[in-house]
């Protein structure tokens, strides 16, 4: 059964740095974005091995290499590519980029009204920042 889904606007482009990856809190999933430099991904930001967090982990062409024990996942599928395995196992998120701003696609269920950070888009929307301590450093 499909769940209806939502658009959130998220940040700016400017604010994930080329080859990098932030967390965001959206309704109630943690959310990693990544910036390739031609397009922007998004997965759910807990590696399935040890639970590390994947935005703080090191971007190799479409995937991140977790900073806790080395996994490496697919951010197109969600699949772990290393130790071998082909089958999605975290969930992937629709991205766009509208006016220099990056938005994610999730489950209506989760676009809940919460405060946002200065930092974060969306006067009054749905995302928060997790990791605000990189973000003002990038």
């Amino acid at each position: 059964m499909n769940q209806p889904r939502k658009w959130i606007r998220v940040t700016h482009c400017h604010n994930i740095p080329l080859r990098e990856g932030r967390a965001v809190k959206a309704g109630n999933h943690e959310v990693a974005i990544f910036n390739l430099g031609d397009r922007f991904l998004a997965i759910d930001n807990r590696c399935p091995h040890g639970g590390g967090p994947l935005s703080e982990g090191i971007v190799s062409g479409p995937t991140v290499v977790c900073p806790l024990h080395a996994w490496k996942v697919n951010l197109e599928t969600g699949s772990v590519t290393s130790p071998g395995n082909t089958r999605p196992c975290l969930a992937t998120f629709s991205t766009r980029v509208e006016n220099g701003v990056v938005s994610i696609e999730v489950p209506i269920e989760s676009a809940t009204n919460e405060d946002v950070p200065a930092d974060c888009i969306a006067h009054g929307g749905v995302a928060s920042w997790l990791t605000s301590s990189r973000l003002a450093n990038g």
